[in-house]
């Protein structure tokens, strides 16, 4: 097989599925679509959302396989990956500093169309064979839109799902460790491959409830670990802050390369590779952070999913703009290899941002660490979402060969060249976010209706689960919904499969 032929062909795909006719329009039309049938909700809302979701972490009482706070460590294990060290490098140093701008703004639509998505996982959440919450677009797409529609949708979703999670939640993780550990240490890619595909298999084997303990430990501290070591680089760097953030907002509207060449002289490439990275990193319309949304403890669909809308902003608004502002302070995004006299590589970039920011191999040590910390968490929050949707497409009883596979194609993507995963990954990411977003504007209504209900009632989200109960009581589709029976749903096609085989 012709690999690079291939790549081509994918790359060309990629190019018009990301282009501006088709994701990118959109991507942000549904978000600002959805902003204002909300009412600005993610900028009236986010303070009380982190409060529930990072402070108190968990509705007591509630029905739900993991707390709330796992859930959000869950998605956002998913999401805080290479996306957020090579994606934003990749988008700079193609699209110019401008692309950072691009990516704020994903960020800032893409946090009302987290909460519209994990809002209806959860609403139109089912009980699986073995007794777990299990919800997503698979099922919302189906259950919540009548017809041919939302069951072709939903389809069309669990089979890209399934294929995409291969790679944006695998073997592009792996790769992506194993690369800069053999750089950095000397370890040799099949060491590490044999490593990381036990760690996965240990956690991997025990569900939802052992994948939230370890992404509940694992993430903040992380995400911690990282910003402190930017945060000391812009402060050291504080006098070039002006000027990056003037030319963030400057060559969002005029388009400037990284280095003089043509790939970023357009204005539509700052746009294309930021709104593309911004989606790649946050996932949000992508349809996939629902899907641990589902199984979380709430007392209602609206609480979790603005939790959830949370994992955007922490993911973009703080760890891609740190990323980022990093990179253009220090003017590694300018630079060149002395040998080829091109630009390096954006798998080399935000290393060489940290590298010249910070006093000795700390920034080195720093980049390494958490590439490796962000990419490994994102392969465990990956198999929980593939796994769900192998459940969806074949039954409960495939979930546990799935977890083994999945281990197992980590080592590949550790010792093999990706060139084609990528662009298939970026094929399939767009594939996957397409039904997804379609579904967002057919059910925006039920989304908004409700919104405002449960909101009217506990604008602070302070109520209790009786006080809950109370102001819902009448609300259609209530009562089914606290039993676990989802209103007007088709059956859980792979939980009737097990019954049929049972």
């Amino acid at each position: 097989m012709n690999f690079d032929k291939l790549e081509s062909v994918l790359s060309d795909i990629g190019s018009i599925v990301w282009g501006p006719y088709m994701l990118i329009p959109l991507l942000l039309g549904t978000g600002l679509y959805l902003t204002i049938r909300l009412g600005g909700l993610q900028f009236l809302k986010l303070g009380a959302a982190l409060r529930l979701g990072i402070l108190k972490r968990k509705d007591v009482g509630a029905e739900g396989d993991i707390s709330q706070f796992q859930a959000l460590t869950t998605a956002l294990a998913a999401t805080v990956g290479t996306g957020n060290i090579v994606g934003v490098a990749t988008a700079i140093g193609i699209g110019g500093p401008g692309a950072l701008f691009w990516m704020w703004m994903t960020g800032l639509l893409g946090m009302v169309t987290k909460y519209s998505e994990a809002y209806l996982a959860v609403r139109f959440r089912g009980t699986d064979a073995a007794g777990e919450k299990s919800g997503g677009p698979q099922y919302y797409l189906e259950r919540g839109i009548k017809g041919p529609l939302g069951k072709i949708l939903g389809l069309m979703f669990a089979i890209f799902a399934v294929l995409a999670c291969f790679g944006i939640g695998n073997m592009t993780q792996g790769n992506s460790i194993a690369s800069n550990v053999e750089s950095s240490w000397g370890v040799a890619p099949w060491v590490t491959g044999l490593v990381l595909t036990v760690l996965a298999m240990v956690v991997l084997v025990g569900g939802i409830k052992s994948i939230g303990a370890v992404t509940a430990g694992l993430v903040p501290v992380m995400i911690v670990f990282y910003v402190l070591g930017a945060l000391y680089i812009l402060l050291v760097n504080i006098g070039q802050l002006p000027e990056a953030l003037g030319l963030i907002f400057s060559d969002a509207f005029t388009g400037t390369s990284a280095i003089g060449g043509f790939a970023g002289s357009a204005i539509i490439i700052a746009v294309q590779f930021g709104v593309a990275r911004g989606l790649f990193s946050n996932e949000s319309g992508l349809g996939s952070a629902p899907i641990a949304a589902a199984a979380a403890q709430t007392t209602h669909p609206v609480r979790q999913g603005l939790v959830s809308m949370t994992q955007t902003f922490i993911d973009t608004i703080i760890v891609v703009s740190f990323t980022g502002l990093v990179i253009i302070t220090t003017g590694a995004w300018k630079e060149v290899d002395p040998e080829t006299g091109e630009q390096i590589s954006a798998a080399l970039m935000t290393g060489e941002a940290f590298t010249h920011g910070l006093p000795g191999e700390w920034g080195h040590w720093i980049v390494t660490i958490g590439l490796v910390l962000f990419a490994f968490s994102t392969i465990l929050g990956w198999s929980y979402y593939g796994e769900r949707n192998m459940e969806r497409l074949f039954g409960r009883r495939t979930v546990m060969p799935f977890r083994v596979v999945f281990s197992l194609v980590v080592f590949i993507g550790c010792t093999v060249e990706l060139g084609v995963v990528w662009a298939f990954s970026d094929v399939m990411n767009g594939m996957m976010a397409l039904p997804n977003l379609v579904g967002l504007l057919v059910l925006s209504g039920l989304i908004a209706r409700e919104t405002r209900h449960y909101l009217k009632h506990d604008p602070k989200l302070e109520a209790t689960k009786e006080e809950i109960e109370a102001f819902m009581a009448d609300r259609p589709g209530w009562e089914e919904w606290k039993s676990g029976d989802v209103v007007g749903s088709s059956h859980n096609y792979g939980r009737l499969k097990d019954r049929i085989r049972d």
